[in-house]
C-alpha cells in the first residue's frame, strides 16, 4: 500500500526562496512550520500563516516533510547535524528534502551519515529563481526513491509548476548542476555578445530585443537583462568542475567559464561571494 502524501511541512531557511515557498504551502492548506536564524524572516513567515519554530529540531519534530533551503553545504550540515538540528528532532519516516544546491556526492553520502535513523531522503534543488518562487512557479529537480518522491510531490506542487523525478538520490543535484552550467554559459555569451555590439555602436536593448526572436534566444537573455549580482556563480561552477574531476572527464569549456564569470563580476563590481560559515 502506497504511503500517504505529507500534510505537515517544515521549511528551514526562510529567505528569498524559502519564505515564498512556506507562504504557498500555507495557502495550499499544509500545516507549515518555519525556522530561520533571521528573526525578521521568521516574523514574515508567521504573518503568512506558518508557525515559528525555535530550532530545526522543533520544526522537524512536528513535520512529515522537512525542506532545507539554505545557501551552502556547511549550512546544510549545521541545519541537519548541528545542536538542535533536524536529525535530532525528526521522527521515523520523516522525509528530508534538500532543496539547497549541493554536490551530488554530498547527497549520496547522507544515508550513511544518518546511521540507524529511519528517515527518507530526497534531493529537490530549485530552478528559475526568486521571481518564480514568489509566483509559485519553481521547477523542482528531484532525486530519491519513487515512494519518497510520491509522498512529497503534492507539497512541491504548492510552490512549483514543473516537477521532475530524475532518478535515485543525487540525481536532482546532477540535474541542477547541469542546469547551472548551461545557465552560466548563456549568461557569459550574452554578456560578451552584447558588449561587442555596444562597443561597435549598436544600442544594447534594441539588440537584445532583436536577439530574443533569433536563433540566439535563451532564457537569461530574456530574464537577466536587469543587473543581478550572481552570488552563486563560482560555487555552481566549482561543483561542476569537482564532479568532472571525480568522473575523470574533461570539461574545458567549464574551466574557462568559471574564469569568465569571475571576470564579469569583477568588471561589474559585484564582488565575490561570502564565505560559508561552519
Amino acid at each position: 500500500m502506497a504511503a500517504k502524501p505529507v500534510k505537515s511541512v517544515a521549511v528551514i531557511g526562510l529567505g528569498k526562496m524559502g519564505g515564498p515557498m512556506a507562504a504557498h504551502l500555507v495557502a495550499k492548506g499544509f500545516e507549515v512550520r518555519g525556522f530561520d536564524i533571521n528573526r525578521k524572516l521568521m516574523e514574515a513567515a508567521r504573518r503568512a500563516g506558518a508557525r515559528a519554530a525555535r530550532s530545526p529540531a522543533e520544526a522537524a519534530r512536528a513535520s512529515e516533510l522537512v525542506i532545507v533551503v539554505v545557501g551552502f553545504d556547511s549550512e546544510v550540515d549545521k541545519v541537519l547535524f548541528g545542536k538542535r538540528g533536524v536529525i535530532e528532532g525528526a521522527r521515523a519516516g520523516t522525509v528530508i528534502a534538500i532543496a539547497s544546491t549541493v554536490p551530488p556526492d554530498y547527497m549520496r553520502a547522507l544515508p550513511k551519515r544518518l546511521g540507524r535513523k529511519r528517515l527518507e531522503l530526497v534531493d529537490a534543488p530549485l530552478c528559475r529563481g526568486e521571481p518564480a518562487a514568489e509566483a509559485g512557479k519553481l521547477l523542482v529537480l528531484a532525486g530519491g526513491t519513487r515512494a519518497a518522491f510520491a509522498r512529497c510531490r503534492p507539497a512541491f506542487s504548492a510552490f512549483a509548476d514543473a516537477i521532475h523525478h530524475l532518478g535515485g538520490l543525487g540525481a536532482g543535484q546532477v540535474g541542477k548542476m547541469v542546469n547551472n552550467l548551461i545557465l552560466w554559459a548563456c549568461i557569459s555569451a550574452n554578456y560578451e555578445g552584447l558588449k561587442l555590439g555596444r562597443t561597435l555602436g549598436v544600442d544594447e536593448e534594441k539588440l537584445r530585443r532583436a536577439l530574443l526572436v533569433s536563433s540566439a534566444r535563451n532564457w537569461p537573455l530574456e530574464t537577466w537583462h536587469e543587473q543581478r549580482s550572481m552570488p552563486w556563480a563560482e560555487k555552481d561552477m566549482s561543483i561542476v568542475l569537482h564532479e568532472a574531476d571525480m568522473a575523470r572527464i574533461a570539461l574545458p569549456l567549464s574551466g574557462a567559464l568559471k574564469e569568465v564569470i569571475k571576470g564579469i563580476k569583477i568588471e561589474k563590481g559585484y564582488g565575490m561571494p561570502r564565505a560559508a560559515k561552519g
